[in-house]
């Protein structure tokens, strides 16, 4: 079965159960908080991952880690992957996850990279100009990288609008190339 197709329903399970119950936001900041302390630590995927390792004992450790600090959703469906060897798949599900509530919440995810550190005045320009964009509310990461020189690259699901110099740039070059 493809990654993404495991992911992509148990993702999909998890969400219904999260929106009947009307936990979605608590249930995805769990799952992230769970995502992260489990990628952050390069032992506890090796035993996690491991195939001899039981899932008594995968269980055992889940519930140490976890005991108190997840609600009893988040802690059985981390016990159902598991059950069912899919515990490689968790980042996916979390990825997909975030995706179906950031959808029911009418909220997109927008990486922008600039050539400089854009203040809080400009942010807030781009986040408004961004949300007549998608016709969505906008929730912003922000990274810096100088080789752009000049202008944002700014990212949407799979679009990319690119008002980089460096683009343009090499655009010019390859017309002169072209030309002569």
């Amino acid at each position: 079965m493809l990654k993404g197709a495991v992911g992509s329903r148990y993702a999909e399970a998890l969400f219904a159960i999260a929106k009947e119950s009307q936990n979605i936001d608590q249930l995805e900041e769990e799952l992230q908080a769970i995502n992260q302390v489990i990628s952050g630590s390069r032992e506890l995927q090796k035993v996690l991952y491991h195939p001899q390792i039981t899932p008594e004992e995968k269980k055992e450790i889940v519930k140490n880690i976890f005991a108190g600090r997840i609600s009893r959703v988040a802690n059985n469906f981390l016990y159902l992957l598991i059950d069912h060897k899919r515990e490689m798949f968790l980042p996916d599900i979390v990825a997909y996850f975030t995706e179906m509530a950031n959808r029911a919440r009418n909220l997109v995810q927008v990486e922008v990279t600039s050539a400089v550190e854009l203040n809080a005045d400009q942010k807030k320009q781009l986040n408004e100009k961004l949300e007549k964009i998608t016709c969505k509310r906008v929730r912003a990461n922000y990274a810096v990288d100088p080789s752009l020189i000049g202008g944002v690259v700014v990212r949407i699901g799979d679009r990319v609008i690119d008002g980089s110099v460096k683009t343009r740039l090499a655009g010019l070059r390859e017309h002169l190339r072209q030309t002569s």
